[in-house]
């Protein structure tokens, strides 16, 4: 679980075997979500923040 930020207990990490669309997870508090970054041409045209199947969600909105 290679981690790429942690801020205020916030952990964004993603896994080595990840599949599409391109996205991170964020856990904090033993509750995790994950964004999914949809990319046109180079350019994210949206972020979708979803939760993660049997896990806790962070309450992100």
């Amino acid at each position: 679980m290679p981690s790429i930020f942690e801020y205020l207990g916030i952990l964004i990490f993603f896994y080595s075997n990840e599949h599409e669309p391109i996205h991170v997870h964020g856990k904090n508090a033993g509750r995790e979500s994950k964004a999914e970054f949809y990319i046109v041409d180079g350019k994210i045209i949206e972020i979708r923040i979803k939760p993660i199947k049997g896990r806790k969600t962070i309450g992100w909105k």
